[in-house]
């Protein structure tokens, strides 16, 4: 089974931080471009951060450039996403996903995709 799992998700206050992490099972992460996604109630899905296979490529959405930061171990099939200075507006279900394209994209199709994991900044 090809599959993405996140973790890492949960409630923080405003200014606080967090790290996703998004594990892959049944095939190499190192052959796939990475991106994180969110989902908001109410709102449509939109893109968060990307990284290319090697890592050597990664590209940040505007609304969280300087405070998130996306990161890869290959040997440990795992792409992190580090989260700081949350704010309410970030309050969403993350979700990674995995495309063939290999580079750091947020437009390109995705093959895999992860069930997400909730997180809510709240005072």
């Amino acid at each position: 089974q090809l599959q993405l799992v996140e973790s890492g998700g949960g409630l923080v206050q405003p200014g606080g931080s967090l790290r996703l992490s998004c594990q892959a099972s049944g095939f190499a992460l190192e052959d796939y471009g990475i991106g994180w996604f969110r989902q908001a109630p109410g709102k449509e899905r939109e893109g968060v951060s990307c990284i290319s296979t090697s890592g050597g490529s990664r590209k940040y959405a505007d609304f969280v450039k300087g405070r998130f930061t996306i990161a890869r171990d290959n040997a440990k099939n795992t792409v992190y996403l580090q989260m700081n200075s949350l704010k309410f507006e970030d309050t969403a279900v993350y979700y990674c996903a995995a495309t063939r394209f290999k580079l750091c994209d947020l437009l390109v199709p995705y093959d895999y995709w992860g069930l997400g994991t909730q997180v809510t900044v709240s005072s």
